[in-house]
């Protein structure tokens, strides 16, 4: 990494390698502080209160801006195994939600093929700067226990649940077996 200054803006600017740059104006510079501030604070209440369902959280000491962590689901089709979700937070956080994936696959209604949840309280129109990680991380949980087949990602996991839950809790509870990690132990 070395500071340049650009030839066009005449800004200072950060050249990361694989040709990536990123310009030090004062608005992107009190961004990145207050986002990294807000996040330290967060990251230590987690830290010091525990989510119980939300295991193994691990924080790069070079890049606070992405988490990685293991739901472990209480209820049934999930409880059998543990998912490993990753939350990449924006510069601009906490005036923009974080992005949650989960790189675990999971049978699920509201978590498609690639890991993209549909989670009402990070979506843009729903989000707030008041929401902290936590209630994030707690509202993600709920969904993976209890799924909301009325907004799916996954139109066909979504009428399996809805016309026949035995045969979705089959494949589910099958799925989670087959691919998910290794619940830690308490």
């Amino acid at each position: 990494m070395m500071l340049v200054v650009s030839a066009d803006t005449n800004e200072p600017t950060i050249a990361v390698p694989f040709g990536f740059y990123y310009s030090l104006t004062p608005d992107n510079l009190i961004e990145d502080m207050a986002a990294t501030r807000r996040l330290q604070k967060e990251l230590q209440e987690i830290r010091n209160n525990g989510v119980r369902s939300f295991r193994d959280l691990k924080v790069d000491d070079s890049n606070i801006l992405t988490w990685q962590g293991l739901i472990v689901p209480s209820n049934a089709p999930y409880n059998k195994g543990a998912f490993r979700v990753e939350l990449i937070f924006p510069a601009e956080y906490p005036f923009k939600p974080p992005r949650v994936t989960f790189k675990t696959r999971i049978y699920h209604p509201n978590i498609d093929e690639k890991g993209q949840v549909c989670l009402p309280i990070i979506a843009a129109e729903n989000w707030k700067p008041a929401t902290k990680t936590d209630q994030v991380l707690q509202a993600l949980i709920a969904l993976v226990n209890d799924p909301e087949p009325e907004h799916p990602l996954r139109a066909d996991v979504a009428e399996e649940y809805a016309r026949d839950k035995a045969k979705f809790m089959k494949n589910a509870e099958d799925f989670t077996r087959k691919y998910s990690e290794k619940r830690p132990q308490d």
